[in-house]
């Protein structure tokens, strides 16, 4: 009987320990409470909480019940999925400051590199020149595949996640060089293999920039090879077509044929009609992307939210001017005979080559970027109006400039119609890229001017277009710097507020959220985000970053770790 009263007693302790067991709240690392929730797939918002532990989303919705180690009041607050910068060139800036502030303070969680050229793979000769040629960012090249670069950024210590394709460009100057000529059996079947390491690194896929020398030399059959590997990956092509202008749509044909033929994926980098003969041709270049989506391949773009594009002097001139590289360009240009030929040839309409110079005009045309401390009282003035400084004409001040830098001089072109981009950022298969570094306004940043999309090209987004011009409604934009690019990169657990994803989140206040970089002034950050999320870790607070270094490598699909 003793027994029996016994056991029934650690029955009634047992039940009512875990009663108040199941009473007890639950408790996370983390709770963001009453945000208005956009979880990325452009569906309605709705308002709740959202709970992460360690570096996953845990939960979302009412979590009345539940208790924080850390709770932020999200009240009046947009929280959505980290953005992806589709378009990233912090390759450098990320190596002197990880903070990538530009970007953070947007609230981009993901930069995402390799257009046309990458940080590997790398041989001793490209290395012995990528540190000859360094402008005002120094740093040594302690790595040669593409995957051991992005181990050691994530190991320096970086706020954002970072990915990255293998250039084109790249691969091809580890086996060609600058040489204007196809790459011979044995050259190609090296660069082929190449690309095989770069994907089962963890690359993204494929990614070239066609108007620029020695890439522009690359034929469509030798990009199809390199894409063929990637494809056996489950990777992309990605592209700055060989035009963006006077032969715009035969670059999208292009594009589309590399996409059928390799059988993967391709996107459009920087999607426009640049030069404004060419600005009615948006029309026909939406419909063949559409034609060819509906056709069942997936083709897509990103772009950048502004009329200028920012590049070098080198898309000024002829390719065939600059091959052997920059040293063999300059030895041309002091040449008087070759020197009268380039300016002709920088002065006559064609469709061999995407001639910026005609397409913007030297008035429209700003030189923001000098290695020479001399010539860096020029950053900001016209191409015109320095010419008119020396009294020459701008195609001989172009020479002269690129001579006196050795460089390619960072340049900004006036390209694009205010309407196109409108309608380009309400393109369902459009995400975003700032196609930009990812600086701070301090140290060596101060030394030359970025365009303003370094600063502010996903802020515009949400608020001047968006918010303000109301081209598409705010769940459709975050969808398209979420998980749109997400999707396309084949980016596993990113891109969704949803349980069990990984905890890149962002906190903004859609009435405030705005960007304040301009050509004049261009080093301004955006304001209106107020808390950043990577991994679970706070890298953003109040507006600030916090200094925390919770950035890691996103792999591609073809990433040996998977397996």
């Amino acid at each position: 009987m003793r027994s029996l009263l016994a056991c029934a007693l650690l029955l009634a302790v047992a039940f009512a320990i875990a009663a108040r067991a199941a009473e007890a709240p639950k408790t996370y690392d983390l709770i963001l409470r009453g945000g208005t929730i956009y979880d990325g797939s452009g569906a309605k918002p709705i308002v709740g909480d959202v709970a992460v532990d360690g570096d996953r989303i845990a939960a979302i919705g009412s979590l009345a019940k539940a208790r924080g180690k850390t709770e932020i009041d999200a009240r009046g607050l947009a929280v959505s999925p980290g953005f992806v910068n589709m378009l990233s060139w912090a390759t450098e800036s990320l190596l002197v400051d990880g903070r990538a502030q530009s970007d953070l303070r947007q609230g981009v969680t993901l930069e995402v590199m390799g257009e046309g050229s990458s940080m590997g793979p790398l041989n001793d000769a490209m290395k012995k020149e990528a540190v000859e040629q360094q402008g005002d960012i120094k740093y040594p090249i302690t790595w040669t595949t593409l995957g051991e670069y992005l181990d050691q950024l994530a190991a320096k210590g970086i706020a954002p996640n970072v990915a990255s394709f293998v250039g084109a460009t790249t691969v091809r100057v580890h086996e060609v060089g600058y040489a204007d000529r196809p790459p011979t059996p044995e050259e190609l079947a090296r660069m082929r293999r190449l690309v095989d390491q770069g994907m089962e690194e963890g690359a993204l896929g494929v990614g070239s920039s066609l108007i620029y020398a020695p890439a522009f030399y690359a034929r469509t059959d030798e990009l199809v090879a390199l894409c063929e590997e990637a494809a056996k990956y489950g990777g992309m092509y990605i592209s700055h077509m060989r035009s963006e202008g006077s032969r715009l749509l035969e670059a999208i044909d292009e594009l589309i044929d590399i996409s059928r033929r390799a059988r993967l994926p391709a996107e459009i980098y920087h999607f426009k009609a640049a030069g404004k003969p060419n600005w009615g041709k948006l029309d026909a270049a939406i419909k063949k992307v559409e034609a060819a989506r509906a056709s069942g391949l997936k083709i897509t773009a990103d772009m950048y939210t502004y009329t200028a594009g920012a590049t070098g002097l080198d898309a000024s001139m002829p390719p065939w001017v600059q091959e052997g590289g920059l040293e063999a360009w300059i030895g041309r240009l002091k040449d008087p005979a070759t020197r009268e030929k380039v300016k002709k040839e920088m002065d006559t309409p064609t469709d061999a080559w995407e001639n910026l110079f005609l397409a913007a005009g030297a008035d429209k045309i700003l030189l923001v970027a000098f290695k020479n401390d001399k010539l860096k009282p020029l950053t900001g003035k016209s191409l015109a109006e320095i010419a008119r400084m020396r009294g020459k004409s701008p195609e001989e001040t172009a020479m002269d400039l690129v001579i006196e830098d050795d460089s390619r001089v960072g340049t900004i072109y006036f390209l694009m119609s205010e309407d196109n981009v409108r309608r380009e950022v309400a393109l369902p298969w459009v995400s975003f890229g700032s196609d930009a570094e990812a600086p701070s306004i301090e140290g060596v940043f101060l030394k030359s001017n970025p365009h303003p999309r370094t600063y502010g090209n996903f802020v515009r987004v949400l608020g001047e277009y968006a918010r303000d011009e109301k081209v598409l409604p705010l769940a459709e934009a975050i969808r398209k710097l979420t998980s749109l690019p997400a999707g396309k990169l084949k980016i596993r657990d990113r891109g969704l507020l949803k349980p069990g994803y990984f905890a890149d989140v962002v906190l903004f206040d859609p009435a405030k959220v705005k960007d304040h970089s301009t050509y004049d002034k261009p080093h301004q950050y955006s304001t209106g985000v107020k808390h950043v999320f990577v991994n679970g870790v706070q890298v953003l607070k109040d507006g600030e970053p916090t200094g925390a270094k919770a950035g890691r490598v996103v792999r591609g699909p073809g990433w040996t770790g998977w397996k």
